[in-house]
């Protein structure tokens, strides 16, 4: 959580200063999206130069808040370098993990830049870097994920990069104008990967009910009388070249194998999301959305982005490929897959309901030329952005019905689909590691500690932040601050005894001086 909130805070802090820049330089002063999304405020801001002293070079107004506004969306959305937190936030429960971390937060960022489109429109035509950074980023971030996805063994993690892979997968089509494909996607990943993340619940699930009926039966563990273990799975860590494994562990996937026979609902629900996230042709939303992109890409002549995501897509239906095969098919390879039990009602229950909009939902989206399907399905989510699009008065590409794309669209979701399957088809023998870290050797193994990038913020930025703070812990509790703070404490304590002595022997002996004085001239008058 904490790694979260601060790495989100990064994004947050400059996305501020976006948007105090945007109040500052806006016609009316304001922040309202009715005003500062208007045409003559978004040209006002175009045609403002602003001078950067810190880089030395002049850009518009609107390039410069487009920018730092983006930030905010590299935060939120998990995009590089701020993608981290993610991850790791993947530890919660899972159908947290479907609602806040597949459909809704982690997609503020995105629906941050389709809400203020009109500004990134206008900012890339003024200052075409803006938009190239952002579809650069989106693009790197979606390939660099991918790549990350195919060498995790944890179920949720691969599910973690491959959400992080598709929010790139936007970003990118948004930063190149494909404003309608963006914003589509966005709503298909919202259902299938919110089924893939309640679908590796209820796997986990399976698995651990699986382990404490193995424990039970085995009589090796001691358990409450709720049927939990008391004292743990305990830890039988296996060191292997392909990463350590718990034998225990119920989200390891080499622990899996064969549950499709074991939980039939809950696997086939998965493979339905599943092959949704892949692209599979024609039959699941992700193709439509994922296709819509290619196309707006193709159309509008982005190449070096073009062909990122194609392969970003291929290692996605890749790493899918994997995913399913070693938890579904196959053998099971732990006691705890061998005897997982398919889930209660009230898990399977959401997973039947989400399943079909993994499927029809992309039927809203079929572009009007598509042979055949798109006058009978047109495409239902541009003619509602139409009345906002107009009112706003942007532009977006229209690609046209393009062969050559549809056949990359196919190439990448099945190649990528058989490849995975040819891989691991035979499963994991037991003593085998996974054959793509014979094959690729260092390059798996960098993939799957994540680049190292975790580490390299660990010792630069972790490390910088606690040597400050130690270095103001010295400041102010050693060295300056409090010294001098209990010094001013030890001079008042001395000046009150020089205080109190003084009063003593000086004022109150001069004052009994007196008095003794005049009693002895009493004395004698007397």
């Amino acid at each position: 959580a904490f790694k979260a909130f601060i790495t989100t805070r990064i994004g947050d802090a400059i996305m501020f200063a976006g948007m105090m820049l945007l109040w500052m330089w806006s016609i009316d002063n304001t922040l309202v999206f009715e005003q500062i999304l208007a045409p003559a405020n978004l040209e006002h801001l175009a045609e403002m130069m602003i001078h950067v002293p810190v880089f030395n070079f002049t850009t518009p107004a609107v390039g410069l808040i487009a920018v730092l506004i983006f930030f905010g969306t590299i935060g939120k959305s998990a995009q590089f370098p701020l993608h981290v937190w993610l991850p790791d936030a993947m530890e919660g429960p899972t159908p947290v993990s479907a609602m806040i971390h597949a459909a809704t937060m982690v997609s503020a960022g995105v629906f941050l830049v389709v809400r203020m489109f009109p500004l990134f429109f206008v900012a890339g035509e003024a200052a075409p870097a803006s938009m190239q950074f952002v579809a650069g980023i989106g693009a790197f971030t979606a390939l660099f994920a991918s790549l990350i996805a195919v060498a995790q063994w944890d179920i949720k993690r691969v599910l973690a990069y491959s959400t992080i892979a598709q929010l790139g997968y936007m970003v990118a089509a948004l930063g190149t104008g494909a404003y309608v494909a963006g914003f589509f996607h966005l709503i298909t990943h919202a259902f299938f990967k919110g089924l893939l993340f309640l679908g590796s619940g209820s796997v986990i699930h399976g698995v651990e009910h699986g382990f404490h009926h193995a424990h039970a039966h085995g009589g090796d563990h001691g358990h409450d009388e709720h049927g939990h273990d008391e004292h743990g799975h305990g830890s039988s860590i296996v060191h292997r070249r392909d990463g350590d494994l718990d034998l225990n562990d119920p989200q390891d996937m080499r622990n899996m194998g064969g549950l499709l026979k074991r939980m039939p609902i809950t696997g086939w629900t998965f493979i339905i999301g599943g092959l949704a996230l892949s692209g599979f042709p024609f039959v699941t939303a992700g193709f439509w959305s994922k296709d819509e992109i290619l196309s707006s890409l193709w159309y509008t002549e982005d190449s070096i982005i073009f062909w990122t995501l194609a392969i970003s897509a291929l290692l996605t239906a890749f790493y899918t490929a994997r995913q399913i095969t070693l938890t579904f098919l196959g053998q099971p390879r732990s006691e705890g897959a061998a005897h997982a039990p398919e889930s209660v009602k009230s898990m399977t229950i959401p997973l039947i309901l989400i399943t079909p909009f993994a499927i029809a939902l992309g039927w809203l989206g079929i572009p009007v030329d598509f042979p055949g399907l798109g006058s009978v399905f047109p495409h239902w989510i541009e003619h509602q952005l139409e009345p906002y699009i107009e009112y706003l008065h942007f532009e977006f590409p229209h690609p046209e019905f393009n062969i050559l794309v549809l056949l990359v669209s196919f190439g990448v979701a099945l190649g990528g689909l058989a490849l995975g399957w040819f891989v691991y088809r035979k499963g994991l023998p037991e003593g085998e590691i996974d054959p793509m870290r014979r094959w690729l050797g260092p390059v798996w193994w960098a993939m799957h500690r994540k680049f190292w990038i975790d580490e390299f913020y660990q010792y630069t930025f972790v490390a910088l932040s606690r040597g400050v703070a130690k270095f103001l812990y010295w400041v102010d509790d050693v060295w300056i601050i409090d010294p001098i703070i209990n010094a001013i404490g030890r001079i008042g304590v001395w000046l009150g005894f020089v205080a109190a002595k003084f009063d003593q022997y000086v004022v109150d002996g001069a004052i009994n001086a007196f008095g003794w004085m005049s009693d002895r001239a009493g004395s004698v008058l007397r």
